[in-house]
């Protein structure tokens, strides 16, 4: 995930910082022979608008805001579920062990007959 706002924010940063210049030169001439040279500098920006950048990612952090809760809460719900199991096997077990000694005993005094 880090990757992703990492591209994004390269991404981001180059767009914005992206500008065209265009240099016009226009040479016109005075009624009384003279020349008159004028050079015009234009700045563009090809720049996205950030604003919208900006809401775009934190629509995206939102959504893995919300992914990641919901991973946490299957995370949880199944760490309830495994501890559940885990109790019921050994409550199993604790029977189990409890029958062989019951047949344990009863093969000792079977024994001593």
């Amino acid at each position: 995930m880090n990757k992703y706002f990492l591209m994004a924010a390269a991404i981001s940063v180059s767009a914005i910082s992206c500008k065209q210049s265009e240099t016009k030169i226009e040479t016109t001439e005075n009624p009384d022979g003279t020349v008159t040279t004028t050079t015009l500098e234009t700045e563009k920006s090809t720049a996205f608008d950030s604003a919208k950048i900006n809401a775009t990612v934190d629509k995206a952090k939102e959504k893995l805001n919300v992914a990641g809760e919901k991973i946490d809460e299957v995370a949880d719900r199944a760490g309830t579920e495994l501890k559940k199991a885990g109790e019921d096997v050994k409550d199993a077990a604790a029977k189990g062990a409890e029958k062989v000694e019951k047949g344990a005993e009863n093969v000792k005094e079977d024994l001593k007959k």
